[in-house]
């Protein structure tokens, strides 16, 4: 194949759920069809790269000039609970379940020894600032069911033990070695709902 169609092949065999044969087949797609969908597609990526980022309080994907995001500025969501999650995109699954009017805090990550994620990697001390500092009541840890979601619920609920905040965690309505971006907003909305102790 020609270089600059084999490069664009190789950086979308990279997006998560295209492998090889299917990059190829877009790729194809977008040079054979610049004007309907490769120049859209190029601009659309730099005004994502020039523009979203994340937000300075959740992590949650926000645009530059609105940071603190929508959820961090909404009024009449409750803000002594927080919901824990692993990724930004994690918040947009629980969004989509309506079961939770809470505010979230994404870590960015779980503890994982095999990834060589260790807690400092992640954005722990952050959360422990904003449950002391936001007067949290309530830290509901929406991670994985794998070991790597445990260890990290395990290690967040030990560092938030002296906050006075209660920690629950999500009913275990999830399946096992799962997460919460792969989860119909059904199953998350009953998990939210049947939540319990930690």
């Amino acid at each position: 194949m020609v270089g600059p169609i084999d490069d664009l092949e190789k950086c979308l065999a990279k997006l998560p759920g295209l492998g090889r044969r299917s990059a190829a087949r877009a790729a194809l797609a977008l040079v054979r069809e610049k004007e309907r969908l490769l120049k859209p597609l190029v601009e659309a990526l730099e005004l994502a790269a020039g523009r979203v980022c994340c937000c300075s309080r959740c992590g949650s994907f926000t645009v530059a000039d609105r940071d603190p995001c929508d959820v961090c500025t909404d009024a009449s969501r409750d803000g002594t609970i927080l919901c824990v999650v692993e990724e930004p995109a994690d918040i947009l699954s629980i969004e989509a379940s309506g079961a939770f009017r809470g505010r979230y805090h994404a870590l960015g990550g779980k503890l994982s020894p095999a990834r060589h994620s260790g807690p400092e990697k992640l954005r722990f001390a952050e959360l422990v600032d904003r449950v002391v500092r936001e007067g949290v009541a309530e830290v509901l840890l929406a991670v994985s069911t794998d070991m790597d979601g445990d260890a990290t619920a395990g290690y967040a609920a030990e560092l938030l033990r002296g906050t006075g905040a209660k920690m629950t965690r999500l009913a275990f309505g999830l399946p096992a070695d799962s997460g919460i971006a792969y989860s119909d907003p059904l199953t998350l909305r009953r998990a939210i709902n049947g939540r319990m102790g930690f």
